[in-house]
């Protein structure tokens, strides 16, 4: 079973500088490739001179996450993709416990690995943190990490288990289920599009995992800051492409009506706290699903049948009215 350590970058040389050199001293067991996306900077001709055993592959345009990877991922035979942040430090043998996990458990087709805070490794990091679920309307939360509460590690979450979703900071995944599932969808651009996946994926009867022994060390805001009102944007509108694509027939329509009222109460949030350049986002991010309801819902399977897809109705009920901070109260 053959490993590919595939990062993708657009302008990123100084992340580059930072992070590859610790990437390459301890991904022996994976042959790596840099993916870059029609960068500016001189980051190809960086990574070419002074890691000549780093294969690049150069896309003509930036096609953001999705559409980066998957251009690039044509290119790469191995039979695991290790798409890995270009802002991310490994640990020694973090690639042992992931190969182990595929060689485990036939019908587990995405692993993620523990990752923590490069800055502060004694938290866990917000893209991911020990892995991640989704509640009944869609809104994304991690073991570790729920919206902007994250945890200490302190060992709490320290064992193999299945998850619903893996974070694209780092997302192990097996070629040929990468191919299967229709790999990323291209007009999400970035962010969410790995829930995306890991849902169809879900819904295809495989497992995604959490390996607690592989660690990772994630910087976090190389592209996007969790400040940017661009940020905010993609995350409400892919999530409610997420909805709409993979939510059974008999629920979406109500499920997608229930996220709509509970993003205006956001709105109200974001005026409270005078964030009006994410208002607008939000905004912005209806009418681009609107805008693109029709084109969504021909992407909806046929042939698959949905399943229960969250474990609790309502994280915001849990964090706000019940005041859960953490993945252990819920």
């Amino acid at each position: 079973m053959n490993l590919a350590v595939v990062i993708l970058n657009w302008n990123g040389v100084k992340l580059l500088k930072q992070f590859l050199p610790n990437v390459v001293e301890h991904s022996r067991e994976a042959t790596i490739y840099i993916v870059d996306n029609a960068s500016t900077d001189d980051s190809v001709s960086y990574v070419k001179a002074n890691f000549p055993e780093v294969k690049c592959i150069v896309n003509s345009i930036n096609k953001g996450y999705a559409g980066g990877y998957n251009s690039g991922l044509q290119s790469i035979d191995e039979d695991i993709y290790i798409l890995l942040n270009n802002d991310v430090a490994v640990s020694d043998n973090w690639l042992v416990p992931i190969l182990s996990a595929f060689k485990s458990y036939p019908e587990v087709a995405v692993v993620q690995p523990k990752i923590l805070n490069y800055r502060n490794p004694q938290f866990f990091e917000y893209a991911g943190a020990a892995g991640g679920f989704i509640d009944k309307y869609g809104y994304p939360f991690c073991r570790g990490r729920i919206f902007k509460n994250i945890e200490k590690d302190q060992g709490q979450y320290d064992q193999d288990t299945e998850i619903f979703w893996a974070s694209g900071a780092c997302f192990a995944v097996r070629k040929e289920v990468f191919k299967k599932a229709g790999k990323f969808d291209e007009h999400y651009f970035a962010h969410q599009e790995e829930i995306d996946l890991c849902w169809r994926i879900f819904n295809m009867n495989y497992k995604i995992w959490f390996c607690y022994q592989s660690q990772v060390y994630h910087l976090g805001g190389g592209t996007l800051s969790t400040l940017s009102p661009k940020k905010t944007f993609l995350n409400f509108r892919n999530s409610l492409f997420n909805i709409l694509k993979n939510v059974k027939p008999t629920e979406v329509l109500f499920v997608l009506f229930l996220r709509l009222l509970l993003d205006a109460l956001a709105c109200l949030r974001f005026l409270f706290s005078f964030q009006f350049k994410h208002i607008l986002a939000v905004l912005k991010a209806h009418f681009s699903f609107y805008a693109n309801f029709f084109l969504i819902k021909n992407k909806r399977s046929s042939s698959l049948v949905p399943k229960t897809y969250y474990n609790i109705n309502s994280i915001i009920v849990q964090y706000f009215i019940h005041k859960n901070k953490k993945f252990s109260e819920l």
